[in-house]
């Protein structure tokens, strides 16, 4: 928990956000949270000369595996000097664990899943990191890569300017082409309702599942899982953009984007919500004008009928009533056209990048050999 205020420091390091403990004690909680129901975690610590030099955490996503029927393994939490002895071996600890529980590739970073922070930042080091997305120096790809891990997907971020003269709109014709899309359809967008919290976490947990079974690394987040992440996004959403889209009265896809609390991250410092961390970010809430579309899904039905463009033009009305400055739209794979594309022809440019890696683990037999 301690170990990254040991490799950062504000002057090599401005950009680094200094994450909530509560936050990643309970990502990494085998007891309360019910991602561990379906998995397991084992974690590790370098020392040298007696004071830690890095950390990761070894992990088996047996949902994962069940859905992709496959065998990987996957590593997260990763932090590290630039040490590239120390990597090597925090990444040979993790690869032991996966191998003595029969996983044929080992994958990451994940903290602990593609359902949450995930990827190394290989593009867009300069800007400050959205909420829920990772930042770290440039040097852990040469730490990941002279390991041994090759590329096997990147994903995407692209940012809105929503106010100032470069602020997004919406091209006429696109617009008209999506609302032709549903021609005949009613569409209407509306706030998801808090005070109905467990039936709007129904139709949303419903749409997550189908809007994103067929992309690479997903696998269904239970009922159990997708509430307790939502349990937390309740108290630091702003209702405004919490958006539920309904075609003919039927929830057909949403939205979620979650403001950059990472301002108060970085005013609170030590990562503490007591004894005044707490109060900094309730303070902070109502001065946030920038924020993550961290969530944007639709039934497949409706994938290829315009909403996301159409999500896209009331987004951009919102956010000017607001006073919204811009929103970050992440992460969002390499390879994923259907929303690339659309995103592409409204004119948005990818401006942050993360990688995810893979290395083949031995079988036990084959290391003793």
């Amino acid at each position: 928990m301690d170990l990254p205020w040991k490799i950062y420091n504000k002057a090599d390091h401005p950009q680094w956000v200094p994450p909530l403990r509560i936050a990643v004690r309970d990502a990494l909680n085998k007891k309360a949270n019910p991602f561990y129901r379906t998995a397991d975690r084992q974690l590790f610590l370098a020392t040298r000369n007696g004071k830690p030099v890095g950390r990761i955490a070894a992990i088996e996503n047996r949902a994962h595996n069940e859905f992709h029927h496959d065998r990987v393994g996957f590593f997260g939490f990763f932090e590290c000097g630039e040490d590239q002895e120390a990597a090597t071996a925090l990444f040979a600890a993790a690869e032991g664990w996966l191998a003595s529980r029969g996983l044929d590739t080992m994958r990451g970073p994940m903290n602990p899943s593609t359902n949450h922070e995930c990827g190394l930042l290989v593009r867009g080091f300069r800007w400050h990191p959205m909420i829920m997305t990772t930042w770290n120096p440039r040097y852990y790809s040469a730490l990941v890569e002279q390991a041994g891990f090759v590329k096997a997907k990147d994903l995407l971020a692209y940012f809105f300017p929503l106010d100032g003269p470069r602020a997004f709109q919406l091209p006429d014709r696109v617009r008209h082409v999506a609302e032709r899309s549903l021609r005949g359809k009613t569409l209407t967008f509306r706030d998801l309702d808090l005070k109905d919290f467990g039936r709007e976490v129904d139709r949303c947990w419903e749409i997550y599942n189908s809007a994103w079974e067929s992309n690479w690394g997903f696998f269904p987040m239970s009922r159990e899982s997708f509430t307790h992440e939502a349990q937390v996004l309740k108290y630091i959403v702003n209702p405004r953009f919490t958006l539920m889209a309904e075609v003919n009265g039927e929830p057909a896809g949403f939205m979620i984007i979650v403001p950059d609390f990472h301002h108060a991250f970085k005013a609170i410092g030590n990562g503490r919500l007591l004894p005044t961390g707490l109060f900094k970010l309730l303070a902070a809430k109502p001065k946030l004008r920038t924020g993550r579309i961290m969530i944007l899904g639709a039934k497949p039905q409706y994938r290829s009928r315009g909403i996301f463009a159409l999500f896209a033009h009331e987004l951009s009305v919102r956010a000017k009533t607001y006073g919204v400055q811009g929103a970050e739209a992440s992460w969002i794979l390499e390879d994923n056209d259907k929303l690339n594309r659309p995103l592409q022809a409204m004119g948005a440019k990818e401006y942050r990048r993360w990688r995810i890696y893979d290395r083949p683990v031995p079988s036990p037999v084959a290391r003793v050999v």
